[in-house]
């Protein structure tokens, strides 16, 4: 069990590197963003059943990203927590315009043709 990962701060790279390609990266910003609209909707509009179509939202585009795009296996089976919170922080940055720099500091470069 030596080699799991201790911090969020050890996983954070290795996150970006499991989402190497932009066309997965593409489809977590997809699936995030639909939940963030959800959780909206649902707290805009009091119907609380809506917060169960979360999980499916988020993860149904990011497991098709990894099994037919990156052909990896989600961290989230083995990192829950920490996939969650990466998957909002590479949203963020990706949102502000920031999420470039990091990918550079995990190795991730430009997809090539």
């Amino acid at each position: 069990m030596s080699d799991r990962y201790q911090s969020f701060t050890a996983f954070w790279p290795f996150y970006l590197r499991e989402h190497r390609r932009p066309r997965t990266r593409a489809l977590h910003y997809v699936g995030t963003s639909l939940v963030v609209a959800i959780a909206i909707f649902a707290l805009l509009n009091g119907r609380w059943w809506w917060f169960a179509a979360m999980p499916l939202a988020g993860y149904f585009f990011a497991w098709i990203a990894h099994w037919r795009i990156e052909r990896n296996r989600p961290a989230t089976f083995t990192y829950p927590l920490w996939s969650l919170l990466a998957d909002f922080k590479m949203w963020w940055l990706w949102l502000t315009g920031r999420l470039a720099p990091e990918l550079e500091k995990a190795g991730v470069g430009p997809e090539r043709a």
